[in-house]
């Protein structure tokens, strides 16, 4: 007979972003709440994606800075990259938020569950023989990564997460998918000086953002030396003795220390019990509607487990929705288009909103703007190249910011503002945007939708 856990407002399966954001703002809301997480709150993004890749990423830029510091008229030497150092900055990164979350779920009286969870019955989770009934369940168990059936071991095929625990810097590097996650990685190998090639089955990098902005990552990626093979899938591999060698469709061979596979994520969703309840799920993924409801009894689904997109802010803000949507608060249901997109490789990508292509297939008659970020004082200042692309509905408001250079991931939230408020050129170019800035390439192309271009460099 099993035990009871007791009966809960609200009973969340997976402690990651999605998981731990409803557990809080139930809490806020005044429900009593059970959050059960096999591993550690907080979930792949501070312990295995987000937040230790980002701390590489810094790393890298460091690297790269002390490289280039006489650009700037600083005299530095770069000696190397120790793995060791760039790996205890990495944990201790991690280790306050975990401390901070962990504190911060156990202040507002959430009941935490450590152990592997499954859907018994519509309202209740069992977790190691204990029920704990819920009147609402929300499932939240994230995603894994894919390895199209090849067998990583760990040495020569890794997957993101091993490669985010490396203790040496290989010297040449195939990563398979040029994805957010295959590009971020390809550029902090490179800055910590491998050879470097991206292997994508699909016409361009990052192949979810604008056409243009996958071209000037390219070009850029080109500059730094980082190689890449696009529209050519990969066919086949064999680990030989120094390494690893890669066979493309069309036959042609790549040799490398390690090969990464990156090829995106799928959702952890087998063997919990989800069918079972009658979940409809479609190639694992968890069907849901605007509400985020499974379409069964009172269980939502947010985060990776669900077919939007893959970002922890994402599941952060659905946690949030169905907190407030169980408490009857009416939420407005999410504009996926309407959330910031940011790869932070070098140069960094950031979007939102419609790309040009998704605009025009959505019966849209646009209008469109690039400002080179040459024109920046700022820019040149951070001796970064890139652009700014603004899209607007002719005679209507602004449908997509794309932008590509250096820290660009922190304007794309005024991009954010701009799309979810429906904002007008015109409205936009009567805006001060202070000087040096980047962000002065948004009111540069906003004032260039309305007719009165202030820099143009074409």
């Amino acid at each position: 007979m099993s035990d009871s856990g007791g009966t809960f407002d609200l009973v969340i399966l997976g402690g990651g972003s999605g998981g731990y954001a409803a557990a809080l703002r139930a809490a806020e809301l005044g429900m009593s709440v059970a959050l059960i997480e096999k591993d550690k709150v907080g979930g792949t993004c501070l312990h295995y994606g987000c937040i230790p890749t980002k701390a590489l990423l810094h790393a890298a830029e460091v690297a790269d800075s002390s490289r280039e510091s006489e650009t700037f008229g600083v005299k530095s030497t770069f000696e190397g990259i120790d793995m060791a150092g760039v790996n205890a900055y990495r944990e201790k990164i991690i280790a306050g938020p975990y401390k901070g979350l962990s504190g911060l779920i156990k202040s507002r009286g959430i009941t935490t569950v450590e152990g592997h969870g499954t859907l018994t019955a519509p309202n209740q989770v069992t977790v190691d023989g204990t029920v704990y009934e819920g009147r609402n369940i929300l499932l939240a168990t994230g995603s894994k990564t894919k390895t199209i059936g090849l067998d990583i071991d760990g040495t020569r095929l890794i997957d993101s997460e091993q490669a985010l625990r490396l203790d040496y810097v290989p010297k040449s590097a195939i990563v398979l998918g040029g994805g957010v996650i295959g590009v971020e990685f390809a550029s902090v190998w490179r800055s910590f000086g491998a050879e470097v090639t991206i292997v994508e089955a699909l016409p361009h990098l990052l192949p979810s953002e604008d056409e243009d902005s996958s071209k000037l990552l390219e070009r850029a990626f080109r500059k730094r030396g980082i190689k890449f093979e696009l529209g050519t899938p990969f066919e086949s591999h064999k680990i030989t003795d120094s390494g690893v060698s890669v066979t493309l469709q069309g036959g042609k061979t790549l040799e490398a220390d390690v090969m990464l596979v990156a090829v995106g994520r799928g959702p952890v969703s087998e063997g919990l019990g989800y069918e079972e309840q009658g979940i409809s799920l479609d190639r694992g993924f968890v069907l849901v509607d605007e509400n985020l409801h499974t379409g069964v009894g009172n269980i939502y689904a947010v985060g990776d487990l669900t077919p939007g997109p893959q970002l922890a802010h994402v599941g952060f803000g659905e946690g949030i929705f169905v907190a407030e949507q169980i408490a009857g608060l009416n939420p407005v249901p999410i504009d996926y288009d309407g959330v910031p997109r940011v790869t932070y490789s070098d140069p960094e990508v950031a979007s939102v909103g419609l790309t040009s292509k998704v605009a025009q297939e959505r019966g849209y008659e646009t209008e469109e703007y690039t400002f080179n970020l040459a024109g920046l004082g700022k820019a040149r200042i951070l001796n970064t190249q890139g652009a700014l692309k603004m899209i607007s509905a002719k005679d209507g408001p602004i449908l997509g910011v794309h932008v590509v250079g250096s820290r660009v991931g922190d304007l794309i939230t005024e991009g954010q503002l701009l799309y979810n408020w429906e904002a007008l050129p015109s409205e936009v170019a009567q805006l001060i945007h202070p000087h040096p800035s980047m962000s002065e390439a948004m009111g540069e192309a906003a004032l260039a939708l309305t007719g009165k271009p202030l820099h143009t460099h074409d």
